[in-house]
């Protein structure tokens, strides 16, 4: 007869049209988080995400409110004081669509197409939130009771989690756990599973320039008033040196040098200049000199230019010169910064570099730190041999560029590592137009969580 794994399995396969629904459903939801007259559709998103896990049989599942957008908690009885008890965490918020003309098809009504499922979040997050839900199904619809799963979806990740910290310091003992699964990350390939170990950290800023009381003809006032505008580009511009590092005062002090060790793990991922080349559509690259790009994405800080604005931008010709220019600039930290840090060290260059003629402004608008985690854990070995066990091979172990600030937060408020994975793949267009989600590599994610629940519930995480 089958065991509980294998008939699991068996409910996993017969579920899978179902939760590709499922799946559907969600991602027709615009529960874009930055947008405020999105408000209402992010709860929404929260009701929905609800209705789902009580649709599994979680008995005890609740919508917890923050300062902003809600929290859903859900968990599973404990049956007995030994049992692991495992947290799962997701958000629900998506990114903006813009811009929307680049999209092939409205981005929330989603569309299969070559394996491929495209519509906004479907790969950051919310297919990898129903990937562990349909394994959750698969194990508790099986008869799984030898765990205690818990359940955190944000509906902030997207801006930064502000609220998240104050939610976790608030309600520590609900979310007691051993270990936090996490799939807010991916794959290097579709044939290459892989557990991520490090997270870059965030701290996200509007650079707010002032000059004239209004718009100004340039050929009147043009060379007697200093442009706002020029002083932005001058400000950006003088925020690298010519090897490519940041010339923030201070900003490398606190950085956490790589070992050699670990630069040769990097060296041997399928990340070469060409991977980075081919997925950006550029001919050349750039950063830090005397850095792999691998290394410049996962273990180097940055500091970005992600918008500018200021004066006419229309279609045609004005000669304005204009009264006001913004900038928006994020940095991605490693271990040891922090994001407090960095804004002085970034106020500091502005007071140095900033000339007179113009008043600045600068707002931090989301921060988040870096993180590490521990490779050798039993947990990293139960996820390890679940993924071996669904794709052959044993995992890459990589550190990976983004943030996900509920890492950090989870370690520094309540002690809990994570466990950091998921089923995206690099071309999946996250954050950009036509986000797709490569359905065979969902399904076998779906596998993999499954496998990593019994391992763990037949102790095999703890060994």
């Amino acid at each position: 007869m089958d065991g509980p794994r294998e008939r699991a399995l068996q409910l996993l396969q017969a579920n899978q049209e179902e939760n590709l629904s499922s799946l559907r459903e969600f991602l027709s939801i615009p529960s874009v988080s930055t947008e405020p007259q999105r408000a209402g559709e992010v709860r929404r998103a929260a009701l929905w995400l609800a209705d789902r896990l009580r649709g599994l049989g979680v008995p005890k599942v609740e919508i917890l409110e923050t300062g902003g957008h809600p929290v859903v908690f859900a968990e599973t009885p404990r049956p007995a004081a030994a049992a692991p008890r495992i947290l799962v965490y997701g958000h629900y918020d998506v990114q903006p669509v813009d811009p929307l003309e680049l999209w092939e098809h409205d981005p929330f009504d989603p569309v299969v197409r070559d394996e491929h499922l495209v519509a906004r979040g479907s790969s950051d997050m919310k297919g990898q939130i129903t990937a562990v839900l349909a394994a959750v199904q698969a194990y508790l619809g099986s008869g799984g009771r030898d765990l205690q799963l818990k359940f955190l979806f944000e509906g902030e990740e997207e801006i930064g989690s502000p609220h998240l910290p104050e939610f976790l310091g608030r309600h520590r003992s609900l979310l007691e756990a051993e270990v936090c699964l996490n799939p807010d990350t991916g794959m290097l390939g579709p044939d290459l599973p892989t557990i991520t170990y490090g997270l870059r950290g965030l701290a996200y800023f509007e650079l707010r320039l002032h000059g004239p009381q209004r718009d100004l003809h340039s050929g009147a006032f043009g060379g007697a008033v200093h442009n706002p505008a020029q002083v932005l580009c001058d400000l950006v511009a003088g925020m690298h040196d010519r090897r490519g590092r940041v010339t923030l005062p201070g900003f490398y002090d606190r950085v956490l040098p790589l070992a050699p060790e670990e630069r040769e793990a990097m060296a041997r991922l399928p990340m070469n200049e060409a991977f980075y080349r081919d997925g950006a559509g550029v001919s050349e690259l750039w950063g830090e000199e005397g850095y792999s790009p691998a290394e410049r994405v996962a273990a180097r800080p940055t500091l970005e230019v992600n918008g500018l604005l200021s004066g006419f931008t229309g279609k045609g010709s004005k000669t304005v010169l204009p009264a006001a220019a913004m900038a928006k600039l994020s940095a991605r930290l490693v271990p040891d910064q922090d994001p407090g840090e960095v804004e002085e060290q970034l106020r500091a260059y502005l007071r140095d570099r900033a000339p007179s003629t113009v008043r600045w402004e600068l707002e931090r608008m989301a921060a988040g730190p870096p993180s590490l985690s521990d490779r050798d854990s039993p947990h990293v070995g139960a996820l390890s041999r679940a993924m071996e066990a669904v794709w052959g091979r044993a995992p890459l172990f990589r550190r990976e560029g983004g943030s996900v600030p509920v890492t950090a937060f989870l370690l520094e408020l309540l002690g809990m590592e994570s466990l950091l994975t998921g089923f995206a793949l690099p071309d999946d267009n996250a954050h950009s137009p036509n986000e797709r989600l490569h359905l065979p590599t969902w399904r076998r994610g779906s596998q993999a969580v499954l496998h990593f629940l019994y391992n763990l519930a037949e102790r095999g995480g703890w060994n």
